[in-house]
Formats: C-alpha cells, sequence, structure tokens
C-alpha cells in the first residue's frame, strides 16, 4: 500500500495514549497524527483526510459519538476506530450504528490494534477504488449521452429513423415508456432525448440502475427513508421519486429490480404516491417514467423477472433499439462523431481512417454495439500516427478476419442445437479467434496436430 495511504489520525485528550500510539505506528511504517481536541481533530480531517481514525469517546471539547457521525457525513470513505476505556454495549452497538469500523476497548493488545488498522485501510482502499470506478463509468455513460442536437445526423438507418419519428410525436406526453434493446445499443441515450423534448426538461433527469445496487438498497434509494429506519440509517434521505418530481424518472434494467418491489412501485404508478422507509407520511409522487431492459419482454416475462402487471403499466410506448449488427449505415455517421469528439478530447488532428479498416468497422459484429464501437474508436485515436488510422490501430477483434468472429456472432445470437460438425468447426473457429489466428498455437489449445487443424480448416471452409 502506499505511503500516502496509510495517514493515521489519532484524536484522544490524554497525553500518553497520544505518544504511545504514536510511537507504535510510526515503528510499522503508518504517518500517525495527533489531535487532543475535536476541533482540532475536524480541522485536521478538513485539510487532508486520513485512511483511518482512531477516536476516544470522551473528549473536552465533543461528545464522541457526535463527532464519529460527523466524520462518516463529511468524508464516508474514512475509516473510524473507536478506541475508548468506555466500553460499554450501547457504546459499541451505537458506534457501529454510525458507521464506525471497529470499537477497541482500553487497555488495547498493540497486535490486536494494528491488525484492526491494516484490515481498515484494505477496506478504505476498496472504497476508494469503488468511487474511482463509478467515476469512470460515471464518464463513460456521459460520453455516450449523444446529444439532441448530435443525434440527427449519426442517424440514418430506418429502424432508427422510425424511433426518432416516434419520440418527436410522445415525448411531450406525460405517457410511459419502455426501452428494450441489447447491452450498448444506447438505450439512456433515447432516454435523454425523451427527456430532453418533454414539457419536464427543464428539471434534470434522474437515474437509477436497478442492476447497480444489492437487492436490499434498491428500495431505500428508490423511496428514500428516515433516520433509523434500519442499521446504517444515519440519516434522512430523500430518494429517487422525491428527486424526480417534475422530472423525468429512468429505471435502468427494471427487470433486475426485486419483484416484490416491482408490486409496490406499480402501486406508486397508480396511485401517484408513496411512503419513504420508516416514515407514516404519505408523499405525493409526481414524474414520468421510462424504463429500460437489456432482457428480451418475453423472456423477462416468461422468467418472472417483469411482473406482468408493471410491463403494462410501462408498455404506453416501447422502443425497441435494433442491435449495431442490423444497422450497419450507422456505422460511419457514428464513426465520424466519434472521432471528432476523441480527437478534440485529445487535442489531436482528426485522424482518417483508411480503407482497409472502415471496411473491417463495417464487417465486424459489434456484440457491444455503440458503447464496443465508441471505444474502438477511442482506441484508434489514441493509438493514430500521421493522422491516419490503419487496420494495426484498430482493437484486435476487430481486426480479426470475418470467418474468426463467426463464433462470436454464434455465441451472442444463440443456435439451439448443433450436430458433431458444427460443434467441431466453432470450437476450431473459437480457438483460432483466441491466438488471434495463429495455427500453431491454436492446434495446441485443441490438442491436435497442426496437419489435422488444417485438414479440418480446409473441410469446413475456414479461410484466413
Amino acid at each position: 500500500m502506499a505511503a500516502e495511504n496509510r495517514r493515521i489520525l489519532i484524536i484522544d485528550d490524554e497525553r500518553p495514549i497520544l505518544l504511545t500510539l504514536e510511537a507504535l505506528l510510526g515503528r510499522h511504517g503508518y504517518q500517525p497524527e495527533t489531535a487532543a481536541t475535536a476541533s482540532y481533530g475536524l480541522k485536521v480531517l478538513k485539510s487532508n483526510p486520513p485512511a483511518v481514525v482512531l477516536l476516544d469517546l470522551q473528549l473536552p471539547d465533543a461528545d464522541g459519538l457526535q463527532m464519529l457521525e460527523q466524520i462518516k457525513q463529511e468524508h464516508p470513505g474514512t475509516q473510524v476506530i473507536i478506541l475508548t476505556a468506555h466500553d460499554s454495549l450501547s457504546n459499541a452497538i451505537e458506534s457501529i450504528k454510525r458507521g464506525a469500523y471497529h470499537f477497541i476497548s482500553k487497555p488495547y493488545a498493540p497486535e490486536e490494534l494494528l491488525s484492526l488498522i491494516e484490515k481498515a485501510l484494505e477496506k478504505q482502499s476498496l472504497v476508494r477504488e469503488t468511487e474511482q470506478l463509478r467515476e469512470k463509468a460515471h464518464q463513460l455513460e456521459k460520453r455516450l449521452e449523444i446529444a439532441e442536437t448530435r443525434l440527427a445526423p449519426v442517424i440514418k438507418s430506418k429502424a432508427m429513423q422510425e424511433i426518432q419519428e416516434l419520440i418527436e410525436a410522445m415525448a411531450p406526453s406525460e405517457a410511459n415508456v419502455l426501452i428494450t434493446g441489447e447491452s450498448g445499443v444506447g438505450k439512456e441515450v433515447i432516454a435523454n432525448v425523451i427527456h430532453s423534448r418533454s414539457r419536464r426538461a427543464s428539471k434534470p433527469m434522474v437515474k437509477l440502475n436497478c442492476a447497480a445496487f444489492p437487492q436490499a438498497m434498491i428500495e431505500g434509494e428508490l423511496f428514500g427513508y428516515v433516520k433509523g429506519a434500519f442499521t446504517g440509517a444515519t440519516n434522512d434521505f430523500a430518494g429517487m421519486i422525491a428527486a424526480a418530481s417534475g422530472s423525468t424518472l429512468f429505471l435502468d434494467e427494471i427487470s433486475e429490480m426485486p419483484p416484490d418491489l416491482q408490486t409496490r412501485f406499480l402501486r406508486v404508478l397508480q396511485e401517484r404516491e408513496y411512503r419513504p422507509l420508516g416514515s407514516t407520511k404519505t408523499l405525493k409522487a409526481d414524474f414520468r417514467v421510462v424504463a429500460a431492459t437489456n432482457r428480451p419482454i418475453s423472456t423477462a416475462l416468461s422468467e418472472n423477472r417483469l411482473r406482468a402487471d408493471l410491463y403494462y403499466r410501462l408498455n404506453t410506448f416501447q422502443i425497441e433499439i435494433p442491435p449495431l449488427r442490423e444497422r450497419k449505415e450507422d456505422i460511419p455517421p457514428l464513426v465520424a462523431t466519434f472521432l471528432k469528439r476523441f480527437a478534440q478530447e485529445l487535442g489531436k488532428g482528426e485522424p482518417e481512417i483508411v480503407p482497409e479498416a472502415f471496411q473491417k468497422l463495417l464487417d465486424y459484429s459489434w456484440p457491444g454495439n455503440v458503447r464496443e464501437l465508441q471505444n474502438a474508436m477511442e482506441y484508434a485515436v489514441v493509438l493514430a500516427r500521421q493522422n491516419k488510422i490503419s487496420v494495426k490501430e484498430l482493437p484486435a477483434e476487430v481486426q480479426l478476419p470475418v470467418a474468426l468472429q463467426q463464433s462470436e456472432r454464434v455465441n451472442h445470437q444463440g443456435t439451439g442445437v448443433q450436430n458433431l460438425d458444427d460443434m467441431e468447426r466453432n470450437a476450431i473457429i473459437q480457438a483460432l479467434a483466441q491466438c488471434h489466428g495463429n495455427k500453431k498455437k491454436a492446434a495446441q489449445v485443441l490438442g491436435i496436430q497442426r496437419p489435422t487443424l488444417y485438414n479440418k480448416m480446409k473441410r469446413y471452409a475456414i479461410e484466413l
């Protein structure tokens, strides 16, 4: 673990404790800082938050539990270990409820304390990495949001033009919308466009990805909760329904919402009112719902992932976005849009794609749809030399011959029952794709001799 992540703040009003802990932590490679009062401790936290805080409950200028709550509110990633002589069960329970990582009583065993600190640092590191991943995901989503003014130039296919016409007609209404399509086709982009053309566009659209939260947390995120509604609810939280008041609520991956919560949400759509968790107060719900799922509706219904009654309530308008492989005419304008965007972001001239490379883009099946195309263009712009993108600047999977991409399409679309010849042919194609066309390595993967592989490739008309 890097040195900058090993800062430990000790907040305790007993000077011998401060000196002892400072020496102990210093000997074990930590960077200890000390504070004899709550006010000075908060000052240190504000200027440069440490990874871990060792906090005494009895301080001369503040209640330790209240300070713990303040630390977790202002610095949620910082891990707090309560280190106190007042080791009552009620103090321990209340400390954990308010967000403490652990509670340890004085006198303590140095080995136990050091072990707890190391585990707290590991948790703090995981929290930080999670936040970084969320930020990267947010930035990726933002780049995927093609603004309304940019949407028309990248629509060439008849299917997408029909979707645009439908949006023009129904966006100003209050009708619910269900958007379906594979991952990466641009469901959130379409939701943004619907919102931007609605009468609720003056307020930001509120988004909740039902697959991004554990099932136990989705209800609280959606409905909100009051302080004390459950363990860890240290403050009131308004929730997404309240945040979407007067606006649009976008529920992504609606089929991942727990069935019992789907029932409760359906009641909100019917009655236009709801209660936060732990509250006895009924609130008005004023939002338009746009939902999305990457599961085929028939599958979601048959597997009971999407309740039929909620489906019929959401399905006033249904927009099915076709995968990119079924609308290849949208690839050239999308490529042009992404090239321009990433060239500007990188401060480079807009590169030109050589014809052979462009043909590769048209031939590829794009199982990841528009999102994969976007990532491929960013990759190519970064590697472009002399303002040109050749085949070697494209991602490895896009460079593969079309024959080696067939296994990707087979796996993506499904083939039903296969005979032995089909299975053998697909196994060969899969091995060649995995080895990027290297026949020697593919033969080793398959466990056969190279001449045998050549014979089978000839038999199945597999050409590189």
